[in-house]
């Protein structure tokens, strides 16, 4: 399993990591494992892993995600 880490802006409450982790729950083959303010850590079960998706579905939520090197 692929794990990855995005940096997230505009996270300031445990309303946005709610929002932030529903809204990763729906990318299919992402497991959010934690989402703390400012990033999150994912993991994929998917080959390639899915980041444009999660970033896009972040960005839905409005959220800016960037993938940490």
């Amino acid at each position: 399993m692929a794990e990855f880490t995005l940096t997230i802006d505009g996270m300031h409450c445990g309303s946005c990591v709610r929002r932030v982790t529903q809204a990763l729950a729906a990318v299919e083959g992402v497991a959010v494992n934690e989402v703390s303010i400012g990033a999150a850590r994912l993991a994929s079960t998917l080959d390639p892993t899915p980041v444009d998706q999660a970033i896009a579905a972040l960005a839905k939520a409005g959220f800016a995600a960037q993938l940490e090197p």
